[in-house]
């Protein structure tokens, strides 16, 4: 046999049972999804803003994080949303490197997915409850989203994910914006394609039922440069590579078109100090062109307390294990330029 069960995974019922979200927070999310909402369907002005570490490895750091998030957020909400990034997952195609809080509850310790799923409900309800803050996660797994989707006001499809079928159909039946990457290779007919299925209804099979969706029209893509065959990266946040993209979108008639801007990735060529250059240099592209200004509702942005990554230990408090990030001092100034920007 090539499969060895471990052990049966807790159901969804079990898991919200036993970690309920107060009425409070679901009024809180309620709120704040209309407001995440109103940026992509256009009614809102203000720009969105996902930032956070690249994965969260340590519940403590995460919960400071957000914290200060949430001060930032006071200051500049006539301006920008911000959503903290809690990527709880990871993918890693070749098997190597840390795969995220749901594999490893203690990043030190062996993989234990239940325990995982149950540290990072843990996790995302207490930043919920210290920030006022609902986060956004990658849905590596489409079939745990539902053990999260009280919580979760924004999720995002990796570059790995977005010509998956299973991504697309489940994205068709959620109720908060999806942010499709474009893949590695840079294609953005295949990024649009993944938005257009996501926007469709589907009947599909999900976690043992067959279900129905009427289509998500929050579904949206997220620019994060592309790779090619040698290693090289390339950015495609540039004013031509926004207009084609804007074109494209008009071409294809798809509901809300939007696009969110990794400021990372192949955009800054994996060096995390460009980031708030990108960012500013995005926001004049804004002020020159009324079509991409429509198009463009913010951006993703890896953040942490420690700039820069450290190995797999962890013992650096509140500093990246995986991609290294800006330390808390830049993110909070580039924060306040990009709100004195607009």
């Amino acid at each position: 046999m090539a499969l060895n069960y471990v052990c049966k995974y807790p159901s969804v019922q079990e898991i919200l049972a036993n970690q309920p979200i107060s009425n409070e927070l679901n009024e809180l999310k309620k709120k704040r999804d209309a407001e995440i909402m109103n940026i992509f369907t256009g009614a809102d002005r203000r720009l969105l803003v996902l930032i956070g570490p690249c994965s969260a490895h340590y519940a403590e750091a995460v919960y400071e994080y957000v914290t200060r998030l949430s001060r930032l957020q006071e200051r500049v909400r006539d301006k920008l949303v911000l959503v903290p990034r809690i990527y709880t997952n990871k993918p890693r195609t070749t098997g190597k490197g840390y795969k995220g809080m749901l594999h490893q509850p203690d990043h030190r310790e062996k993989p234990d997915m239940t325990k995982g799923l149950q540290a990072i409900r843990a996790m995302h309800i207490k930043a919920f409850e210290l920030s006022g803050l609902p986060a956004a996660d990658e849905m590596l797994y489409p079939g745990n989203y539902p053990y999260l989707a009280d919580i979760l006001s924004y999720v995002a499809v990796g570059a790995r994910s977005v010509e998956n079928q299973e991504h697309r159909l489940t994205v068709s039946g959620l109720d908060v914006p999806v942010g499709l990457k474009n893949p590695t290779s840079g294609d953005l007919r295949v990024m649009l394609d993944s938005i257009y299925a996501a926007q469709q209804p589907h009947v599909f099979v999900y976690n043992g039922w067959e279900v129905s969706t009427s289509g998500n029209p929050l579904a949206h893509g997220v620019l994060r440069g592309s790779v090619d065959r040698y290693g090289n990266h390339f950015p495609n946040y540039h004013y031509e590579d926004l207009i084609i993209l804007s074109e494209m979108f008009l071409d294809r008639s798809l509901a809300n078109p939007s696009v969110i801007i990794d400021t990372n990735h192949s955009n800054s060529g994996k060096k995390y100090k460009e980031q708030p250059r990108i960012v500013m240099e995005v926001m004049r592209v804004i002020k020159y062109s009324g079509q991409i200004a429509k198009m463009v509702k913010g951006f993703m942005i890896e953040s942490y307390l420690i700039e820069g990554s450290q190995d797999s230990s962890g013992e650096e408090f509140g500093k990246s294990i995986t991609d290294p990030c800006l330390g808390w001092d830049d993110s909070e100034r580039l924060i306040l330029e990009l709100a004195d920007a607009l």
